[in-house]
Formats: structure tokens, sequence, C-alpha cells
């Protein structure tokens, strides 16, 4: 097909055929191609090597008198450089033409991988994006990019976040909100009679709630649209808002609320025959629809739109692209302004709760009392001696992992006991009736902190044998000591479960805060999360019952002090190390703050 596309632009040089005529002529043979066998295909490439090779010898004097102002193709490696029949997806270094990939508004784990140019950027390592009152969130930077249909606006948009090389990014696309045809206008779009260019083709209702939601943080449900059937599929994607969220669309600007909402607008300009060559590809190609139906379509709808509604928003634009992802100082202007606002939105939590600064301490500087959330197992001499043997450093890995797991089982049962009951009478063996409780929350799913919050989970199943259990990774970033979001996996229905939050251990509360912030963005009440961990510090605990007073703590002891690195001190060291076995060396009589329990 490229060879193809590359003789019709090369006899097209030679004979001066108009630009429509180049177009149709394009159209026919990638409809004819589509079509072919691939014994065929590779006669025809064949035939067309052989063809370009006869020609190009045969011209080679008219060639030489074309001066290169007035040639529209260019030479590299005896081939010819496409520009205006590149589609959208097309890497114009490349010289080869690519199916262009659709954008599929969707943040599900394994579609959060954006590989460009042989990077692959995750939409993992999310800093945290709210303050260490956990509710004043950090808005994300919200970049609109508008522009006609098959001008380049994904290219850009890929552009973009290539340069900017974050991890944790948002790319949503207007494609996903058209309405719900009727049958009617069903038929009419098998036809080509039915208007996808005009405003009211959108959902522009869901698209608003579905940015607000974005903009706030929160996880939503994104419709995913089949162009090829013209209907929304059953399965929708699941999306969460991100440090950059970029929203694309052929009517990104139409509405006012919408455009009030972004922090920079980009406007993609492209030459109107490019974009028509783009189109007429990727339906022919990806849509199967024939060279009538596409042009009839363009002309009845797709341009008319244009002039009526798109290039008008052009006037609303901070930026205008020229030549979409082609034009790489303006791309790298844009990158420039984004990398700036985002530093100076950067937060430092984890500092800020290691000194106190929310962390309920008076006027004096004299500790809070302990919160009324707060629930220490009683300090029984059981409950000390098990802490007596997971503490000493010369504990052998075998007793560390049994006395921990004793102790778990015995936390995750207080924290339970906790949980809101109800009275039952049941019938006993002698016939008599005896009056007891039963647990009123029907639906509990475990969310283990990774790594250290893994090991509750063995406890957790021998305590709740039918119990869900989820995962989130948040990991600290060793340059800004804040935790970032790697991972998560959570039921589609957490906002109807009781949550036991789980960590071995909990110092600063920074990654705690952010496990409970992913719980309440996923609408779970906060009264329904519980969090345990084997041992708390008292900043870890005040940090956390400030910003979340009807979260409920639940732990089995509470130390006083943090190491200058946010380790609890005296503490029971790295605990997931110990656990795991992964520890390098063991602790010394000092108090050797780099093994110092993690929080």
């Amino acid at each position: 097909l490229h060879h193809i596309i590359n003789n019709i632009f090369f006899l097209s040089t030679f004979q001066k055929q108009s630009s429509i005529n180049l177009l149709l002529n394009m159209a026919f043979y990638i409809q004819k191609f589509s079509s072919y066998t691939h014994t065929d295909v590779m006669v025809d490439l064949d035939e067309a090597h052989k063809n370009r090779d006869d020609e190009a010898e045969s011209s080679s004097r008219r060639r030489a008198n074309v001066s290169t102002a007035s040639s529209s193709v260019s030479l590299s490696n005896g081939r010819m450089l496409r520009a205006s029949t590149s589609n959208e997806e097309n890497d114009s270094d490349s010289g080869t033409l690519k199916s262009r990939r659709r954008t599929h508004s969707g943040s599900k784990v394994e579609d959060h991988i954006l590989r460009w140019n042989g990077k692959v950027f995750y939409t993992a390592g999310r800093p945290p994006w709210y303050d260490n009152s956990g509710y004043q969130l950090r808005e994300p930077f919200i970049i609109g990019i508008c522009g006609g249909s098959a001008s380049g606006k994904t290219t850009v948009a890929n552009r973009i976040i290539e340069a900017l090389d974050i991890q944790w990014v948002t790319l949503l696309s207007m494609d996903s909100f058209y309405k719900v045809l009727t049958p009617e206008q069903h038929q009419a779009a098998l036809n080509n009679k039915h208007d996808f260019d005009h405003p009211d083709a959108f959902d522009f209702d869901l698209l608003y709630r579905t940015l607000i939601r974005l903009k706030e943080g929160k996880r939503v449900e994104v419709p995913v649209y089949n162009f090829s059937t013209h209907s929304r599929e059953k399965m929708n994607k699941t999306m969460y808002g991100a440090s950059v969220l970029i929203f694309e669309g052929i009517l990104a600007f139409h509405r006012k609320d919408i455009l009030d909402m972004m922090n920079l607008k980009v406007f993609v300009d492209t030459d109107a025959d490019i974009r028509l060559a783009r189109r007429l590809s990727r339906d022919i190609l990806e849509r199967g629809r024939d060279v009538e139906g596409v042009l009839e379509q363009y002309n009845n709808f797709v341009k008319p739109a244009f002039d009526s509604f798109i290039a008008p928003c052009m006037r609303y634009a901070d930026v205008i692209i020229p030549r979409g992802g082609e034009n790489h100082v303006g791309i790298d202007l844009i990158v420039f302004h984004v990398k700036t606002c985002l530093h100076d939105l950067t937060v430092k939590n984890r500092a800020q709760l290691a000194m106190g600064a929310l962390n309920g301490r008076n006027g004096n500087g004299l500790q809070a009392k302990p919160p009324p959330s707060l629930h220490v197992l009683k300090q029984t001499p059981q409950i000390r001696g098990l802490h007596s043997l997971i503490r000493n450093k010369n504990a052998p890995r075998s007793e560390f992992i049994f006395y921990s797991n004793r102790l778990m089982r015995l936390l995750i049962e207080h924290a339970l006991s906790l949980l809101p009951f109800s009275d039952c009478n049941v019938e006993c063996p002698s016939g008599l009736i005896y009056a007891g409780k039963r647990r009123k929350a029907r639906l509990i799913c475990g969310v283990s902190i990774l790594r250290a919050g893994e090991t509750m989970e063995t406890a957790l199943r021998e305590v709740l044998k039918d119990c869900i259990i989820s995962k989130i990774l948040i990991q600290t970033n060793p340059d800004s000591m804040e935790p970032e979001l790697y991972y998560l996996t959570l039921p589609k229905e957490i906002s109807s479960y009781h949550i036991l939050l789980m960590d071995a251990t909990v110092a600063t509360g920074a990654a705690a805060m952010m496990a409970i912030r992913i719980l309440l963005d996923h609408d779970v009440p906060e009264e329904n999360i519980t969090l345990l961990a084997l041992l708390m510090a008292e900043t870890g605990v005040q940090s956390v019952a400030y910003a979340f007073p009807k979260v409920r703590l639940v732990t089995t002891a509470v130390d006083k002090q943090l190491s200058p690195n946010y380790h609890i001190i005296p503490g029971i060291g790295n605990f997931g190390d110990r656990y795991f076995g992964t520890e390098l060396q063991p602790c010394s009589d000092k108090l050797e703050y780099d093994c110092a329990s993690d929080g």
C-alpha cells in the first residue's frame, strides 16, 4: 500500500493532476488494495516496484528540470516521502504507512501504557494530588486540544506526553462521548447520512460530568464508541484523575463550561487536503467504508461542520499548532510551559507531616491527646510478649514470621469487632434461644498496601475465608521522599464494601493517606474504612486522624518518635525485609535509622 500511494504521488507530480483527482485515485487504490489476498498484494507490490523504477529511469531527464520548490514530494533512500496522505498516527520519519490507532479513553491497568518511539510511559508513579489535610486536592493541569477531523490531534497529544516524560497522564478523547443513536439514526449512519460532526451528536452533559470527576481526582466510567457499528460497547473503560489531563476532540472548545476548565488550549491547524486524505485512508482501511460514502459524508457534514463550528473555535486557543505533530518547535513551547506549571504545584506532604504542621499539636508544641478514632489493643502481657519477640533484632526469621502472624490475627479480630453488629437470636442444640450478635457488614474487602501490607493477607484469610483481597502499590520516590502510586486493583463496586486497609507500619502516615484518598476517590464512605497496622508512630496517627477523622485506626502499639529519615523509633526494623528475608544486614545496637521501620 505504501508503494502504491507513492506511485500515485510520483505520477501526479509530473502529470499535474489536481488535488482532488489525486485524492480520488489514492482512495481507489486503497479500496482496491484492502480486498486483495496476501498473494495479490505481493504481486502488485513487485509490479509497483518495477513500474516505478521504469518510470523513474525514463523520466530522469524531466526530473532534472523540475525545481525543488515546485516539487511536492522528496526522495529518501529511493522512496517517496508522503505528506498529505500520512494518517493521524504516522511517524513522518519512518517512511511507512501505519494503521491509525484510535484514541480509546481508558485507564485499566493494562491500558495505562503508552508506547511511543521505543519509549514506554506508564500511567503510574502518581505523586500526591492532595495536601496534608487530605481534602484540598491539587487539581490536574488540563490541556484541551481542538482541531478538524484527522488534523493530528492525537499525534500532538502523544508528542506532548512523550516530551513531558512524566508517568501519570490521562488522555481523554471526545470520540467516547457520541450519543446513543436511535434506530432511525443508526440506519442513517450506516448509509453515511448521519452528521457525526454536529454538536448535537455529542453528549456534552456526560462529558462535563466526567471532566469534573477527573478534575477532582475521582474514578470515572468512560463509554467506548465503536465506529464500525456506530454504537457504544457494552463494557466501559475506567479512568482516574492524573497530574496532567489531556482532552482532545473536534469540538473540545465548543461549550464554555468545558472550555473554562482548561489550563491550556491548543488548536491543531492542518491543511484541508491533508485532513481529507487521512480521513479517506482511515475510514476505508479501518472502518470498511467505500470511497463514495466517505466523500459524500465529507462534503455534506464534515466540511460544513468545520467551517461552522470547529474553525471559529480557533479564537479561543492559547496556542495554534500548524502541521500538527510535525511542528516540534510549537510542541516544545507547550511542554516547557506545562513543566513550569507542574513544578509550581509540587507538594511536600511527608516533610510537613513529620514536622507536625497539621498533626494536632497545640500552641505550646505539646502533643495532642490520642484521637477518638484510634483503637490500640489492650497491652496485656501476651501482647507485650509478642512485641518483645518480633522487635528483637536477633530473632530468627522463622520465629519473626510466626509471631508476627499471631499478632496480625489478633489485630484483625479486634478490627472486626469494631464493625457494626445487629442483634440476632439462634436456637441452641438444647432447644433454648441464645441472644447473640450478627455482623451487619456482609461485604468486606481487604486492601493491602504493598509490599509490607501483603504480609497481613494470610492472617485475614484465616479469619475471613471468603474475603476479597485487593492491592495498592505505593512506593517512596528517592528524590522527593514523597509516596507515589504505581498500581492498584480494586473491586468494581468497592463503594459498597467495608474496607480493611492493611500496612505493617505507619510512620508519617503519607502512604496511608494516599491509600485512603484513593478509596475515597472510588466513592468509598470514610466511615467504612479501617486502617490496620502492627505498629504506628504518634505522628502518623495524628496526621491520618486529622485528615480523615471518620477512618478507624487499629494497631497493636504506638511508638512516640520518628528518625530524620521518617522511620519509627524504636520500631521493629524494616518489616518487609525481615519478613521476606531481603534485609542486607542486621541492625546494630545503636539506633540505625536506615534499618528502621518504613511507613
